[in-house]
């Protein structure tokens, strides 16, 4: 990549889609898992990787949303976010003239 800003764009972007997948997996984990969740390794590891995320969201979000509700709102808040960097990134593709691919 020869532009710093679609090196951060793409940055922020792969952290926006491991943090989404993440939470699709810890999902499928905890249905899978049942009522156990909380002792399966695989879902502790996915809870780790999108604690932080959730955390930042509850800081952003009114306090009416209750808390098993949060990671819903997370993945909805990751889904748009990335939306808008794909965007920004197709923008400053166009504005630089540069050859990007859509990944």
């Amino acid at each position: 990549m020869s532009s710093p800003e679609l090196f951060i764009i793409s940055t922020l972007k792969a952290l926006v889609e491991i943090a989404a997948l993440s939470l699709l997996a810890q999902g499928m984990v905890g249905i899978f898992a049942g009522p156990d969740r909380q002792q399966n390794l695989f879902y502790k590891l996915f809870q780790t990787i999108t604690r932080p995320v959730i955390k930042g969201v509850r800081r952003i979000t009114p306090h009416l949303i209750a808390d098993n509700y949060l990671p819903l709102v997370t993945f909805f808040i990751l889904f748009w976010l990335w939306i808008a960097l794909i965007y920004a990134k197709a923008s400053v593709c166009h504005a630089q003239q540069l050859a990007c691919f859509a990944n």
